[in-house]
């Protein structure tokens, strides 16, 4: 897949992940779409975006909402009259033991945006994609292939994630219209500054060892390789696609890994 003059809409696009595939995407000289919350944050990417040598329009998107989701693509089809990828990037985390949580609005709020987005912006841009022959990009994350403590409604919601899109490639077949699920580890972004707590507020969660995060640059390089030779899954790390066989050989093992993993991470009100 060439990006040149491709438009490409991504959501969660004012930091992080997205943020950082939007301005390599820029390179390659993509129409971009640039959607999130943040007003202000997103005319910074925009512009970095032009400086990189693309084109971008921001949407300011809550995509919870499913009308919102609906202009952002039809901003999209208004400047630049195709959608050629789509990527459902924005994500917000959790860190609390389930038996800790004290107000369950949390699990609403996770499946709203981790996995409901995804199905708006996919509903409304999926004629458009099969106009183009486009791609579809869901960012998992590696807890939507196994179970991980203090994760229960991020780990459901990245497991939902995952069967829809899966359940949509079998679906699109023939359509031209491919479907990438990209499933990272830890990622060093900022996501866990807003992770939510027992109250379903958010709380402060650090690395305890921040050098075995994956860092942004290298995460979003992977992603778009991904993407160029529209593979149907990205699996990040070695021990990532190990522990997927070894969740069938040696569940127990990976229960332990995950445990261990959570265990090195501090959280803080």
């Amino acid at each position: 897949m060439n990006f040149n003059s491709k438009t490409i809409i991504i959501t969660g696009a004012s930091q992080g992940i997205g943020k950082a595939i939007a301005i390599k995407l820029a390179a390659q000289k993509a129409n971009l779409v640039l959607t999130a919350r943040n007003r202000s944050n997103l005319e910074t990417v925009a512009q970095e975006c032009i400086q990189a040598g693309g084109k971008a329009i921001i949407v300011p998107t809550d995509i919870t909402n499913p009308e919102a989701c609906q202009k952002a693509i039809s901003a999209s089809i208004n400047t630049f009259g195709a959608i050629d990828c789509l990527i459902n990037n924005a994500g917000i985390t959790m860190w609390t033991k389930f038996d800790d949580i004290q107000d369950l609005s949390l699990f609403e709020k996770i499946i709203q945006v981790n996995y409901l987005g995804s199905v708006y912006c996919t509903h409304y841009a999926l004629p458009y994609l099969k106009k183009s022959g486009g791609l579809l990009v869901g960012i998992s994350s590696l807890t939507g292939k196994t179970g991980v403590p203090t994760r229960t409604g991020y780990a459901a919601s990245k497991h939902a994630l995952q069967g829809f899109f899966d359940s949509l490639r079998i679906e699109l077949k023939g359509t031209g219209v491919d479907v990438l699920v990209v499933s990272p580890g830890f990622v060093a972004t900022d996501i866990r500054n807003l992770a939510l707590g027992a109250t379903a507020s958010p709380i402060k969660a650090s690395l305890g060892k921040q050098q075995t995060a994956m860092s942004v640059n290298v995460c979003a390089d992977l992603i778009i390789k991904a993407m160029t030779k529209r593979k149907r899954e990205l699996v990040m790390t070695f021990k990532g696609k190990l522990g997927l066989w070894l969740k069938l050989l040696v569940p127990s093992l990976v229960d332990a890994i995950a445990a261990k993993a959570v265990s090195s991470h501090r959280v803080r009100e």
